[in-house]
């Protein structure tokens, strides 16, 4: 390095790291994290929260004898390329002119699909397929199947590349591992409709989410109305949401049903965390208009993590009212703050909270009004149930899981055209 005098440290370690990099690791397998959603455009969607946590915990502290390679594609049936100038980036580093070369592989390596790249996966089937040829172990992290399930809570044409995203799975994988036992029956079920086009078993398994937001990058700085927001939070009970508004939320429920509590006399704000997401136009023309619009009724449509924080430690309790969940990280980060949950009773809910909130079924807004009603006399005898005993995961832990999966071989169950629609057996250790 003739002149690395003259350089900065940064640029040096940056130089160092390249160095590294463009040497095959030896002794170690290679773990591929597939993050081309990530790369391509950071949204801070939900999912890419869990992607950036989930990495971050990998690369921290990566099985061993493991080397844990960030990767992506960008469709089109194009190799797939090591992520390093991203990761650069990330680190704040000088980029050195560092190529994202495509992927060394080797047999016994593991990619794992971590990222939702749906028409990227689709276009890269025969990549994939050329990856387990060479040896390699294909698996996919799979977040829900509620596009397949309910396909009227999405825009037109979702279940279509979606259809082909899972079809590609269940095609190419080895294993799929999905965030909930919930959604793996779920997906379990919807492949017991489908052509089998698989000579060998589908391993399928499942792991929990953490909920730890200083490990995915926090985002910091209160609202311009954060003032307001906290003193009507202190002046009365407050159900938080939180959630991208979509059809499947229940927030058109739920503002129906505080509409009927307020008429009624009731004194309780209803917190709305939350962009504005597909098929909700109406739903955001009413929140914005509505004659409670920062009095009782509050849609923070874009905060920060300090932010939500803040008001998880502030809030009353949380108001889980989706109809469909892969996971329900809103309950995780409740449940870490110490405040009571009230939640819509469905299957995934239940597996995530047990018997540490109080459940509700309600088909219209009348119904959810009781719900609400009830649980409020509830929580102001101080007989609500407490999130405080319920078990929840760090990100480490949480990616812990995913690995004792796909390294560490412990399946929930396997699928073969004959089991598909079979009850689960016990989990499967290879």
């Amino acid at each position: 390095l003739p002149h690395a005098a003259a350089a900065q440290p940064g640029e040096l370690l940056a130089a160092a790291r390249a160095i590294a990099w463009n040497q095959p690791p030896r002794g170690l397998r290679q773990l591929f994290v597939d993050i081309s959603a990530l790369v391509e455009s950071d949204l801070r969607t939900g999912i890419q929260r869990v992607v950036r946590s989930v990495l971050k915990a990998l690369i921290d502290a990566p099985p061993p004898g493991w080397r844990v390679e960030p990767v992506y594609g960008d469709g089109g049936n194009r190799p797939y390329r090591y992520a390093r100038r991203y990761m650069l980036q990330q680190l704040g580093l000088a980029d050195p002119g560092l190529e994202d070369a495509p992927l060394a592989l080797r047999p016994d390596d593991v990619f794992l699909g971590l990222d939702l790249y749906t028409n990227g996966t689709a276009q890269n089937r025969a990549q994939l397929m050329a990856m387990r040829q060479q040896g390699v172990a294909v698996h996919f992290v799979v977040y829900d199947v509620l596009p397949m399930l309910r396909p009227d809570w999405f825009p037109f044409g979702t279940q279509d590349y979606f259809g082909d995203y899972l079809d590609t799975l269940s095609e190419v994988a080895n294993g799929v591992v999905c965030i909930s036992r919930a959604v793996a029956d779920e997906l379990t079920g919807w492949m017991a409709e489908r052509p089998w086009r698989r000579q060998s078993p589908l391993k399928l398994g499942y792991f929990h989410l953490g909920a730890d937001i200083d490990a995915s990058k926090p985002s910091f700085g209160l609202s311009e109305n954060a003032e307001q927001v906290f003193a009507a939070v202190a002046a009365r009970p407050s159900l938080l949401m939180v959630g991208t508004l979509e059809p499947r939320k229940g927030h058109a429920q739920a503002l129906a049903a505080f509409d009927l509590l307020w008429q009624q006399g009731v004194d309780a704000n209803l917190v709305i965390v939350g962009k504005e997401g597909w098929m909700v136009e109406q739903l955001a023309k009413r929140l914005r208009s509505h004659p409670e619009r920062e009095q009782r009724l509050f849609w923070l449509a874009g905060v920060s993590d300090e932010m939500l924080l803040k008001l998880y430690q502030s809030c009353s309790g949380l108001l889980a009212a989706s109809e469909g969940e892969g996971f329900g990280l809103p309950l995780i980060e409740a449940a870490q703050h110490g405040i009571p949950i009230l939640a819509r009773d469905i299957p995934v809910f239940r597996e995530v909270t047990g018997a540490h909130a109080h459940y509700f079924r309600a088909a219209d807004a009348a119904q959810l009004g009781a719900a609400l009603t009830e649980w409020l006399a509830l929580l102001a005898d101080g007989k609500a149930p407490g999130s405080d005993g319920m078990p929840w995961l760090k990100w480490q832990q949480s990616a812990q899981q995913l690995v004792d999966v796909v390294v560490g071989q412990r399946w929930y169950r396997s699928l073969t055209q004959d089991q598909r629609a079979a009850p689960p057996k016990p989990e499967v250790h290879e």
